[in-house]
């Protein structure tokens, strides 16, 4: 199988991907060395040939395109991530050589791409541009795919606008015995562990920098419940992180380093467990969102999980987490108050959604299951 990449993924789909079949990756250079899953790859043992394409978007998308028409027709099928440029390359080249193209729909774009004009990161002009071309590639690239799968219901009712073969699709799902309960006692040695205070009330925020994101909401929602005599402690993983210090500063707020902690990204199959396990809870605020399996993989932990109720949370997290609305810290810092003060009650809703929802519906092992069974029927097409 080609596995085709236009931008970011993640090393547990690659691995999961490796053990499913014979894979070859095709991957800009740049990103697959900026997002260190080189190295994740060359340390994991995943049997992969990677095949890096140095250059910028419009170089990569010449030359991506090069290497399809000359490799495509030795593979049985295609997985392409993503469903706008790079699904394009992928889909044309695929519908050329009569080779069958899935895409994996990890993002809502159209939407994604209306956060940057909220943030003023672009013009309008630009905005009207780019939304045009965003939505013009979505319905070409639904014609011309075999399938889509898409990450969670939200975003297979958003893909069916496009391509009425959309399925759901679990990327690499929750690995739940990595990704398991913490007793107090185990808590309280992880925190030792990784050097985190143990008296405080610690809020995870395992989320990158990025402009569909709003880290904002957090850090005042924390401010807010630290003027209300909690005492919280905001953490941040990520590539990102010194953003996220920054952006602590910019804001003034009083004495941020005295309560927000920023650290590199944690290794996603060997290390970043730790952290939501020993969390009181995980938070995450957003303008805009796909999936979100960093709060699944946080109830895996049977740790408590405040949201903003948008995208793929408030669809797939209702019910199991303690949602909020869009850009209100009022309501996020109230929820952490309420977890403060009632955190058997909020951990044996998390314990619920992990056994209930998470373990049946995200393990790890069913997704790439269910992902085999699709590519392999996808390729007996041909």
């Amino acid at each position: 199988m080609l596995f085709f990449v236009e931008g970011f993924t993640d090393i547990r789909f690659v691995v999961g991907l490796s053990q499913l079949c014979h894979l070859t990756m095709v991957i800009p250079a740049r990103t697959y060395e900026a997002s260190c899953l080189k190295e994740r790859v060359a340390t994991s043992g995943a049997r992969v040939t990677v095949v890096e394409i140095a250059g910028g978007r419009v170089e990569f998308q010449v030359r991506s395109f090069i290497q399809l028409l000359s490799r495509i027709s030795a593979f049985d099928v295609v997985l392409a991530q993503e469903v706008t440029r790079g699904a394009l390359n992928a889909n044309l080249a695929g519908r050329l050589l009569g080779v069958p193209v899935v895409n994996y729909m990890g993002i809502a774009p159209v939407e994604y791409f209306a956060c940057r004009r909220e943030r003023r990161q672009i013009s309008l002009a630009k905005h009207l541009l780019g939304n045009a071309v965003i939505r013009t590639l979505l319905h070409v690239n639904g014609r011309l795919t075999s399938m889509w799968l898409a990450m969670g219901p939200y975003l297979r009712d958003i893909g069916k606008h496009y391509c009425s073969n959309t399925i759901i699709g679990l990327y690499y799902g929750v690995d739940t015995n990595f990704f398991r309960p913490a007793c107090a006692s185990e808590r309280r040695e992880l925190r030792r562990k990784h050097d985190l205070p143990e008296n405080a009330f610690l809020i995870f925020l395992s989320s990158r920098m990025s402009h569909e994101k709003d880290p904002e909401t957090v850090l005042l929602a924390t401010h807010a419940a630290r003027q209300r005599g909690l005492p919280a402690v905001l953490l941040n993983l990520g590539g990102g992180y010194r953003d996220f210090l920054s952006l602590a500063e910019k804001m003034g707020l009083p004495d941020p380093k005295q309560w927000v902690l920023g650290r590199p990204a944690a290794h996603p199959m060997t290390e970043v467990a730790d952290y939501f396990r020993t969390a009181d809870v995980m938070a995450l605020a957003s303008l805009a969102e796909g999936a979100a399996y960093s709060t699944l993989e946080a109830l895996s932990c049977a740790t408590p999980v405040v949201a903003t109720a948008v995208g793929g949370m408030a669809v797939q997290l209702n019910g199991h987490a303690r949602l909020t609305p869009r850009q209100d810290p009022d309501a996020m810092a109230a929820e952490f108050l309420w977890i403060a003060s009632h955190p058997e009650e909020a951990r044996s809703q998390a314990l619920r959604a992990r056994e209930t929802y998470i373990v049946p519906d995200w393990e790890r092992s069913k997704a790439f299951r269910d992902l085999g069974e699709i590519l392999v029927a996808a390729g007996g097409r041909r």
